[in-house]
């Protein structure tokens, strides 16, 4: 660690000032070689673009001693700043149903679905319950996360984000001091109620529920087709206010992409120019060399997981093809000798397949493939996708669930975006837009189909997409819909939206919540009653669902895109995970002439608690009993009555 003069403040020790990166040139940090290297690549990139080939080994110029100090120097020796706000609450479930051990949570849980037999006009509903139980481990391990496209909007922001939190900053705007949060994440940022007070609900932030990594505890490291380092990228980007930025430049300066895969065919012609930090060398080896990035980044790193996610450009489709694409053992084949329709974002899937890494897609293309599929499946890796569900997606998931819910018939949604960051440019070429056309376009499909009072076999709303690329408005993405809709008697309805969307402001906190949800489910597993042995999900990860556009999910399963339900899936599996019933929002106890509930006293010290009032703001936890054997105090632990 760095020490400036004779004593060391505390962020002296942990942190490099931007005064000791001047006076090093960068190069105390990055080493001579990081120049070398990116020199090595610019040549190698303009021999290669003919060729598509050359000499493999000549483009890995960076030594394992750079890529610490490049990434892992900013990483691991920060410290992480915490205040009241967020503090992790404990919870403890109070029920014989619920077992804690040293490594595990494990839980009985009754799972109850309802099946539905019909013979012509009548409906036979039968319930049902099966037994389950729920073990999860408590260890929450070091998280170590690569992102394809780290130097682009999306890749520095959420770097910057990070760092910016785990450093506590403020920053002086137009309107006032901001400071830094993870808004927006649905993890972080929003809560679940737990049950019932004397008073009101007690709700608690979501990510308390389960032992899970903290945003600030990731390392992130990753890949990108231009050699900018984050700190110009994050400039570029045109993202951050001007003064977070120069608080985070000399921290972001230091993080340079690895190489990537560059295959043009896959992305707009336009992005050419920006393609000076590319691997060389056959398809295959190009792979190898990926999978070689993951192994030296956890090693480097020390972090017990890696998650691959996929954040750079949409790809044009990929058609499939019998013998290339179609199976395991066929797409390896076609890597192995070079097939046309293998594109970058399936190399990347196949390398962290095969290191054991999960792979989520967090664009539209179909980078899985059948084979990638079949690959993750045989070899248990989770995979998950496709593409951010961040601004007006999110918004037509919600509202077409409120109009189709509420009885009303949309028959018309026109969707128009303009944009002006890199996204934007490489969607206005045609195969492109087409990839971000039919993620954004079935979004609507399932609300449609779960009401045949409205709509027919068939019959869906007339849904327009359309992008155009505005250079100007940046980041800065304007989206306006209008929603027509068939109301009583042959009314209509017109609802019109304009939604500016600051998108990688957006996309930031549905990485995180990818991320650190795939982790989640890595430490979860299943036991039916009847079965000897725990199964984990499905290596298709569909509790994904809610952060994605188009949710990928095993063959034969229904696909929700319904805002509410997707979210309510999440918190009920966490809910199940402790041993609690799914959240029902019925609160009978209120609406019947008597309360029914039999009271319960919280004990602390052997003493009746009296206090009646919780107060979950910050941390400060008043004791208070609840209804569900559940009470939060002032040291922000909830301990059974």
């Amino acid at each position: 660690m760095l020490q400036t003069g004779g004593k060391a403040s505390r962020h002296s020790l942990l942190l490099p000032s931007s005064q000791a990166y001047k006076s090093q040139g960068r190069r105390g940090l990055a080493g001579s070689g990081e120049s070398e290297a990116r020199r090595g690549n610019k040549k190698l990139h303009n021999q290669g673009k003919a060729t598509r080939t050359g000499n493999f080994q000549a483009n890995n110029l960076r030594t394992k001693e750079t890529c610490e100090k490049r990434c892992l120097f900013v990483f691991m020796h920060l410290e992480r700043k915490t205040d009241s706000a967020t503090m992790p609450v404990n919870i403890h479930i109070n029920s014989p149903n619920v077992k804690y051990t040293d490594t595990h949570i494990e839980a009985k849980y009754s799972y109850q679905t309802t099946s539905v037999h019909q013979e012509g006009n009548k409906l036979t509903v039968t319930p049902r319950t099966t037994e389950m139980t729920f073990r999860t481990e408590r260890h929450v391990p070091s998280l170590g996360v690569m992102l394809v496209g780290w130097g682009g909007n999306n890749g520095t922001t959420v770097t910057a984000a990070v760092l910016a939190n785990k450093l506590g900053l403020t920053w002086r705007t137009k309107n006032g001091e901001k400071k830094a949060n993870y808004y927006g994440s649905l993890l972080q940022s929003s809560t679940v109620c737990l049950g019932s007070g004397l008073e009101n609900e007690v709700n608690v932030p979501f990510r308390d529920l389960l032992p899970m990594v903290h945003p600030n505890d990731i390392v992130f490291d990753g890949w990108d087709i231009s050699s900018m380092d984050l700190g110009r990228a994050m400039e570029r980007a045109q993202v951050l206010d001007w003064s977070l930025q120069e608080q985070l430049r000399p921290h972001m300066s230091c993080l340079k992409p690895r190489p990537s895969i560059y295959i043009p065919e896959f992305i707009a012609a336009n992005q050419e120019s920006r393609a000076d930090n590319v691997l060389t060398g056959t398809m295959q080896e190009q792979m190898d060399q990926i999978r070689a990035d993951i192994r030296d980044f956890k090693q480097s790193s020390g972090v017990d997981k890696v998650i691959v996610l996929w954040t750079a450009n949409t790809e044009r489709f990929c058609e499939i093809i019998l013998g290339v694409n179609d199976t395991a053992r066929n797409l390896l084949a076609a890597i192995q000798s070079g097939a046309a329709e293998v594109s970058p974002s399936t190399l990347f899937a196949v390398a962290s397949i095969l290191e054991g890494c999960a792979y989520i897609n967090g664009s539209p293309q179909n980078t899985f493939t059948p084979g990638v599929v079949e690959l993750a499946t045989h070899r248990s890796v989770f995979i998950g996708g496709d593409d951010f569900k961040s601004g007006q997606t999110k918004i037509k998931s919600v509202l077409v669930d409120f109009l189709v819910s509420a009885g009303i018939k949309p028959t018309s949604i026109v969707s128009y975006n303009h944009l002006g960051n890199n996204d934007g440019k490489n969607l206005s070429a045609p195969q492109q837009f087409r990839s971000k056309e039919i993620s954004k376009s079935n979004v609507v499909d399932d609300m449609v189909q779960s009401n045949p009072i409205l709509y027919q076999p068939g019959e869906k709303p007339d849904h327009c997409v359309v992008i155009k690329y505005v250079p100007y408005v940046g980041d800065s993405k304007r989206a306006m819909d209008e929603y027509t809709s068939e109301i009583m008697m042959g009314g209509l309805n017109t609802i019109a939206l304009h939604n500016t969307c600051e998108d990688s402001l957006l996309a930031s906190p549905i990485i995180l919540d990818l991320v650190i949800l795939t982790e989640l489910c890595q430490r979860v597993t299943v036991k039916p009653q009847g079965e000897e042995d725990f199964q984990s999900f499905h290596s298709i990860l569909a509790l994904l669902s809610f952060l994605c556009k188009a949710p990928l999910v095993p063959s034969g399963t229904p696909v929700v895109n319904a805002f509410f339900q997707q979210r309510a899936s999440i918190e009920n599996i966490m809910r199940a995970c402790l041993g609690l019933p799914p959240q029902n929002h019925m609160l009978l106890e209120h609406k019947l002439q008597r309360n029914f509930l039999t009271p319960h006293v919280a004990y602390s010290n052997n003493d009746v608690a009296t206090l009646r009032k919780a107060a979950l703001a910050k941390g400060q936890h008043v004791p208070v009993p609840l209804t569900n054997g559940i009470y939060a105090h002032e040291s922000d632990t909830a301990c059974a009555m």
